[in-house]
């Protein structure tokens, strides 16, 4: 895969910060060689998050974010600040722009303490230093003209160091199979499957397969049975569509280590061991409870669709309980999570990891179980040791 279509979810995800006229945009402009974001001497000009995957040397693949100005005013204005403070979720890197000629203000620092209640990685840009003297820098500060284009290089590198060392070294499967390795991925083509190609997951997890010198031999459903038999030996792993549970694990051999797709990937940028403990919760569930099914992207819903409707037909089955169900998806995700017994989330493929994680924190601090559709729908079938039993202790 080129550096141009690695996926968004996958790409560092760098957001400028910043009060109103400190130049955040003018200075993403200078940093991409792009007219990325408007530029403009009337304060307010952003008014909602701009961002834009692209490839940033020396960094490689990465999503550059605009935020709305911190110091905005009146109703519309706070909206717009909250804005800017909910593009942390999903912030690996974090640069704050300061007007060199006004220093540093409440509002900057305010930030600042945001970044680190957080622990995230971030640089302050002292912008306008063609037109103000600096203060003494710290190592994470630089001195920058966006007008003048004065260390913007020295940025670029520098932003590149520091963001490198947030890469992360989590994969999807590799690093449970080895070289020569056969894995079957059984992979439905009904009526939710896309025209003409697999979904992201099971396209990157087919090329996590590759870059281990693996083998993946790629079936429908009704085509497992025969394709093992023909192997000769038995592969490492099946992997399969959560959806298709049901049907294989009756196909497959108690002795072949199972899993599907979306149990992965709540190890890949997720945290297993809670998806885990949330997905027991399903045991508990009573009359009345309300649960939250929440998808990381926007898509045309199918009549079948697994959120909408087979996930809760298959919850009600298993629990035999009157519930309620409530559904997000995309970008939005409750603040508020008190009125819901349990959150169940999609796999995160279209979401980064740092955004999966906050969306697991913020559940756990307000005490909400969470799990996801494959480790849910694992559950229900009774399978869920046999799915998780390959990651032993590697949650």
């Amino acid at each position: 895969m080129s550096l141009n279509q690695t996926p968004s979810s996958e790409r560092i995800h760098i957001a400028f910060f910043g009060r109103r006229n400190a130049g955040k945009s003018s200075l993403i402009n200078a940093v991409t060689a792009q007219q990325l974001s408007i530029v403009s001497d009337v304060k307010g000009t952003t008014t909602d998050p701009v961002q834009k995957a692209m490839e940033l040397l020396p960094l490689g693949p990465v999503v550059v974010i605009d935020t709305p100005g911190l110091d905005d005013e009146g109703e519309l204005g706070k909206l717009r600040v909250e804005k800017s403070y909910q593009v942390l979720a999903k912030t690996d890197f974090a640069i704050l722009v300061i007007d060199a000629t006004i220093g540093k203000t409440e509002d900057d620092q305010k930030l600042i303490e945001a970044f680190q209640s957080r622990n995230l990685p971030y640089l302050i840009a002292w912008n306008k230093a063609d037109s103000a003297s600096i203060p003494q820098l710290s190592e994470n500060e630089i001195a920058v003209s966006a007008q003048t284009g004065e260390n913007i290089h020295a940025l670029k590198e520098l932003l590149a160091k520091l963001a490198k060392k947030t890469e992360p070294q989590k994969r999807i499967v590799s690093d449970l199979i080895s070289a020569g390795d056969f894995v079957v991925l059984v992979v439905p083509i009904d009526e939710a499957a896309p025209k003409g190609r697999l979904i992201l997951p099971q396209q990157q997890t087919i090329r996590d397969i590759l870059d281990a010198h693996a083998n993946a031999i790629v079936v429908q459903t009704a085509e497992l049975s025969d394709t093992l038999k023909k192997l000769g030996n038995l592969p490492k792993l099946v992997i399969c569509d959560s959806q298709a549970f049901g049907e294989v694990q009756k196909i497959v051999p108690d002795t072949l280590p199972l899993t599907s797709f979306s149990i992965l990937f709540a190890r890949y940028k997720g945290n297993l061991r809670q998806a885990v403990e949330g997905a027991n919760l399903l045991d508990c569930l009573q009359d009345g409870d309300r649960i939250l099914i929440s998808e990381g992207c926007t898509h045309h819903r199918q009549c079948n669709d697994i959120g909408a409707v087979k996930l809760p037909n298959w919850i009600l089955g298993y629990t035999q309980k009157k519930l309620e169900f409530s559904w997000t998806s995309g970008g939005e995700f409750p603040k508020d999570l008190s009125d819901y017994r349990l959150i169940i989330h999609c796999g995160g493929c279209m979401l980064n990891e740092q955004e999966m994680q906050y969306r697991l924190r913020f559940a756990k601090e307000q005490n909400i179980p969470m799990t996801n559709y494959g480790i849910a729908i694992a559950k229900m079938n009774g399978i869920l040791e046999r799915s998780i039993a390959i990651f032993e202790d590697n949650f």
